[in-house]
């Protein structure tokens, strides 16, 4: 009986020593966890991914960099994601320019048009708000166009009050015309404005301000494709008549070959070159009274030799 219980003590111990084996949950718990430990983390997509990317996508990644950036650690990553939204845009961007410029003077470039609502629609990047639950395209489509208008009143040097009025009469004078069918009479047009017809007098001038024009604009005549710039046609009054001054050369060699050296000195340094008798007495080393005798002594007899070749002269 001893040696019975020992050898059942002994064999009892054994199987104590060894482990059980795992069942087929704790296997795969085990399996799991050595996944999870082996999976690396995610990484982001690089810029030249996100150029493909839908603007959906490319949305979530901004307003993601936004929240982890601030204005004292700027990153260089979220500047490219806006610079790939302004390129997506941009299109929008000259659509609205180009709806506008309809309504604008020829004077008006589109690339400023252009320039003005990019700023608008970087504005539009920075303050939207995906919460309001409002397109991004109808957002931004606002804020373009007021900054293309902003800019436009900020050139134009006649007040936005005055601009205004002047709207307003247009719309009464249109609204007459097509009552009446013919044009108001300016007692008519002011009695609809209740307005007398002094200040609208005064509106009227007012409204027509004078505007800027660009002279490299072209100057179109007709059909003709050769259009010119109006630099060119615009008369230059402070330009020198090539055909006047060769007359006027003409003319004193004429009345001043029977002069003396210094007598045709006297004329013409006084009468072409604008001296006075002082200055072309220093020049002669002659006193002023000198040179006055002898342009008075001149033109006495270039008035008589004048007044004989006068029939001659007008042929």
């Amino acid at each position: 009986m001893a040696t019975k219980r020992k050898t059942s003590e002994q064999g009892g111990k054994k199987k104590a020593a060894t482990p059980a084996p795992l069942s087929a949950k704790k296997k795969r718990s085990v399996g799991k966890k050595t996944l999870v430990s082996k999976q690396t983390p995610k990484q982001e997509p690089s810029l030249e991914e996100l150029a493909d990317a839908p603007t959906e996508e490319l949305w979530v990644y901004y307003r993601s960099e936004a929240e982890r950036c601030t204005r004292e650690n700027p990153s260089a990553r979220l500047d490219a994601l806006r610079n790939c939204l302004i390129e997506r845009h941009h299109p929008l961007v000259r659509y609205i320019a180009e709806r506008l410029l309809q309504t604008l003077p020829k004077s008006i470039e589109l690339d400023d048009l252009v320039s003005a609502g990019l700023f608008g629609l970087m504005d539009a990047i920075r303050g939207f708000d995906p919460d309001r639950g409002i397109k991004f395209k109808t957002y931004c489509s606002t804020r373009i166009r007021g900054s293309i208008l902003d800019q436009l009143r900020s050139q134009d040097w006649v007040p936005r009050l005055v601009r205004l009025k002047a709207s307003k009469i247009e719309k009464a004078l249109q609204s007459l015309t097509g009552q009446y069918g013919r044009e108001p009479t300016h007692a008519e047009l002011a009695k609809a404005l209740s307005m007398e017809n002094n200040e609208l007098s005064k509106e009227i001038q007012d409204a027509h301000a004078r505007t800027m024009f660009s002279l490299s604009e072209k100057w179109e005549d007709g059909d003709d494709d050769s259009s010119v710039e109006k630099v060119e046609i615009l008369e230059d009054k402070d330009a020198v008549n090539p055909v006047l001054e060769l007359n006027k050369r003409d003319m004193m060699l004429y009345v001043t070959r029977s002069l003396s050296h210094k007598e045709r000195f006297i004329i013409e340094q006084y009468y072409r070159y604008g001296h006075t008798m002082r200055e072309i007495g220093e020049m002669l080393a002659l006193t002023e009274s000198r040179v006055c005798q002898i342009h008075s002594n001149v033109m006495g007899r270039l008035k008589g030799l004048l007044d004989q070749k006068e029939d001659s002269l007008l042929t």
